[in-house]
């Protein structure tokens, strides 16, 4: 299958799993994590995250998609930027590799990605979304599986033909 990069509202796609970028608690946060919390069931969320947590920066675990037209969420806790000569690169190309083997772990036919730690953790947005293209790609060339990245930058859509 193949990888689309899109701007969309993630909480919307209608696809077998979404990814939250979460924190290592599996609490619901701000940005994505917290529209994802509020669009799945706030309360039914917790409470499942709260048995999987804590996770390490890059780990996944998956989770049922409660009220999402996604039948399931998985999270994984992306790298805070530290200047990136903290191993954010490995760390968050971790988090693509590990969500899509769970996803291919359970029998997942399509997954869509938001822009892991490019927000409030600070990850420049080209840099991040040049690692995440590469980790799909790379995954891709083993897996078949439908990939949609989602960006909320519309100018890295642009930047994104480049890469695919």
């Amino acid at each position: 299958m193949a990888l689309k990069i899109l701007s969309a509202d993630i909480t919307r796609l209608e696809v077998d799993a979404i990814v939250n970028a979460a924190n290592t608690q599996l609490a619901a946060g701000g940005g994505v994590c917290g529209a994802i919390f509020r669009a799945a069931g706030y309360r039914e969320l917790q409470a499942v995250c709260d048995k999987l947590a804590p996770i390490q920066t890059g780990e996944a675990v998956i989770t049922p998609g409660f009220n999402l037209p996604a039948k399931f969420i998985i999270h994984t806790a992306g790298p805070i930027w530290h200047g990136g000569h903290s191993g954010e690169e490995n760390l968050l190309r971790n988090c693509y590799t590990n969500s899509l083997q769970l996803a291919a772990e359970n029998n997942l036919s399509s997954v869509a990605f938001p822009l892991i730690s490019s927000g409030i953790y600070g990850y420049p947005k080209f840099d991040a979304l040049k690692v995440a293209v590469q980790a799909i790609k790379n995954f891709l060339k083993q897996k078949d599986l439908e990939v949609v990245l989602t960006v909320l930058d519309k100018s890295l859509l642009d930047s994104a033909a480049a890469f695919v």
